[in-house]
């Protein structure tokens, strides 16, 4: 069986279906979770004053084989996963899909990350290596902030597609411009312009559209750590993801 930790800071009534799920799967699932939530019938709990440390610690101590960040905050979180794994940033890649089915893993989604050509360079690779220990498709398509064509409307446009031009020859990816809707299916890997873009099309697409968020792993860090949006339904998705990593490692 493989041991998932998940974040539990309150009361949720999908991330405890989700549990009662995947304990069927192989999974032994322990909720990591504030004093304050009540017992949850049949259902492991770790309860403590600080659950997002203590499910990391459990981590990184062997304790658990990976861990779903649910529903604790983001930002106390991520920052001690960060200390803890002994890195000064955190790199994620989200694995999403749209409403008919077609997967993408996509880069950078934290409105922090992907803001140099290096860091989507590193992110590329990672993504690659993502897709090959998960069985998916390896294509990358590099987007910018419009069409070739468009050269010489605006600067910050001009930037992005010769970012995106030298991204793409430094990786071996394609440059697919801005055309989002054309590269989905094709393209197992989409790189976004930046973060903050890469938030914006997570959040249209799951949030405003029929897409699924399957969570986001972090991959700079040796050990499986899925993050998730507060706003989700599908945690799941995002703790059967977590197993696939301990299964592949």
């Amino acid at each position: 069986m493989i041991r998932i930790g998940i974040g539990l800071a309150r009361p949720n009534d999908n991330l405890v279906h989700a549990v009662r799920e995947v304990a069927n799967e192989g999974i032994t699932p322990i909720l990591f979770a504030p004093r304050s939530i009540p017992e949850i019938s049949g259902i492991a709990c770790r309860v403590s004053d600080n659950p997002e440390r203590d499910l990391v610690d459990a981590l990184m101590g062997g304790q658990i084989d990976a861990a779903v960040r649910g529903t604790l905050p983001a930002h106390s979180t991520l920052r001690y996963l960060r200390e803890a794994a002994g890195v000064d940033h955190l790199q994620r890649i989200a694995l999403l899909e749209t409403g008919d089915g077609r997967q993408f893993l996509l880069a950078p989604v934290g409105i922090d990350e992907g803001s140099t050509i290096k860091s989507r360079i590193e992110l590329i690779q990672k993504a690659i290596k993502l897709a090959e220990q998960t069985g998916r498709n390896k294509k990358v398509a590099i987007l910018s902030g419009g069409r070739l064509e468009d050269i010489g409307r605006n600067p910050d446009v001009d930037r992005s597609l010769a970012d995106a031009e030298l991204i793409a020859r430094c990786s071996g990816g394609d440059h697919c411009e801005i055309l989002i809707e054309e590269v989905v299916g094709e393209y197992g890997i989409v790189i976004a312009p930046d973060g903050i873009s890469g938030n914006l099309i997570f959040r249209t697409l799951v949030l405003l559209g029929s897409g699924t968020g399957h969570g986001a792993p972090v991959v700079n860090i040796d050990v499986p750590f899925v993050d998730t949006s507060r706003a989700t339904e599908g945690f799941g998705n995002a703790i059967r993801l977590a197993k696939d990593l301990v299964r592949k490692k």
